[in-house]
């Protein structure tokens, strides 16, 4: 799908940016793949890596997703758009409410009508958990965005551009995740915990990789998937991270949730299930149109179903937890990690 394509990858100098350019570059020969991100320096940064000399594809385009006049000139002969600038640190965006809006909200506006006035053919924009119910402002920003993108498939008319959402929890060890955070703190001999019946979902970054690019082949336009991962408690990552530490609790911060929720009750009405995955989509024709294929294998999801971090049937041990933290200075991928998705429907 990608050889011969120009792809375009917003804060494409994030943990997830990087891991795509490498899966890309590695497996698939596109015409461009250009890496779009407002920081200078992180870009030197990636092209000592990924050297335009030894990658004659790549490009590497300063501007920020608030600035629609420079995404006219970036989606420029664009096939495929990967959305993945985001502010997304929850204290920081209560303390500044604006920024978040410009960048989560007016950015998506912005790669929205950049993208139809191009012709792109698809957007696949990242969302996150916080997105569904909402209780902190970005959360309530990225369920903004997901609405504008799942919007913006009914409205691109007969220029046929397809817009979807991809929606995950946790990311291990990317940038601003707890496992650097209780490493630091390993070294009091205590451990802060929030709650100690906090329960999160868990995927790791080549898994989230794989599964953007999976769904950037099968979107039809509308859709907000979501991957089946497991949970893991959080009092159990941190006797994976430092066993010997003791644990303290010190409460939920503001805009905290005691669990997380990828599909909520009122979105599972809505919502087909995969073997490996979940598509919420709200267009009740092409919900149809999942269910009726013939290589497909959904069915609507039960009355009354949560995709919660609490509820979920797959847990990770604090063995495969340790396993997993131990090689997160590495390259790792785990099983899964390449969401074949046979079962829906191309």
């Amino acid at each position: 799908m990608l050889n011969g394509k120009t792809v375009l990858i917003t804060g494409g100098t994030g943990s997830l940016g990087k891991k795509l350019l490498q899966i890309i570059v590695d497996n698939y020969k596109p015409a461009k793949l250009i890496i779009f991100s407002r920081d200078e320096l992180k870009q030197f940064e990636m092209s000592q890596k990924w050297s335009v000399a030894k990658y004659p594809c790549i490009r590497y385009f300063l501007g920020d997703v608030r600035d629609r006049d420079r995404l006219n000139l970036a989606f420029r002969g664009v096939d495929y758009v990967i959305h993945a600038a985001a502010l997304k640190q929850v204290p920081a965006a209560e303390y500044n409410p604006c920024e978040y809006v410009k960048t989560n909200v007016l950015g998506a506006i912005n790669i929205i009508d950049a993208a139809l006035y191009n012709k792109v053919k698809k957007v696949i924009a990242l969302s996150t958990d916080k997105a569904c119910n909402p209780i902190n402002l970005y959360g309530a920003t990225k369920l903004c965005s997901d609405k504008l993108f799942v919007a913006a498939s009914v409205y691109a008319g007969q220029d046929d551009v397809k817009f979807s959402v991809v929606r995950y929890g946790n990311v291990l060890a990317s940038r601003g995740s707890v496992i650097p955070f209780f490493k630091e703190r390993s070294k009091t001999g205590v451990l802060p915990i929030t709650d100690l019946r906090m329960t999160r979902f868990w995927i790791t970054l080549d898994q989230a990789a794989h599964f953007v690019l999976a769904c950037l082949g099968r979107t039809k336009g509308g859709e907000i998937f979501v991957p089946r991962i497991p949970s893991m408690k959080i009092t159990d990552l941190a006797k994976a991270v430092a066993p010997d530490c003791r644990h303290e609790k010190v409460g939920i911060r503001p805009g905290e949730k005691l669990h997380e929720t990828l599909i909520s009750e009122d979105e599972s009405r809505n919502t087909v299930e995969f073997k490996e995955c979940y598509i919420a989509q709200s267009d009740a024709v092409n919900r149809k149109a999942l269910l009726d294929s013939d290589n497909g294998k959904g069915k609507l999801c039960p009355e009354g179903f949560r995709y919660t971090s609490d509820t979920n049937r797959d847990w990770l041990t604090v063995d495969q937890l340790r396993e997993l933290v131990e090689k997160t200075a590495g390259d790792y991928s785990i099983e899964k990690s390449r969401w074949s998705m046979e079962d829906v429907p191309q």
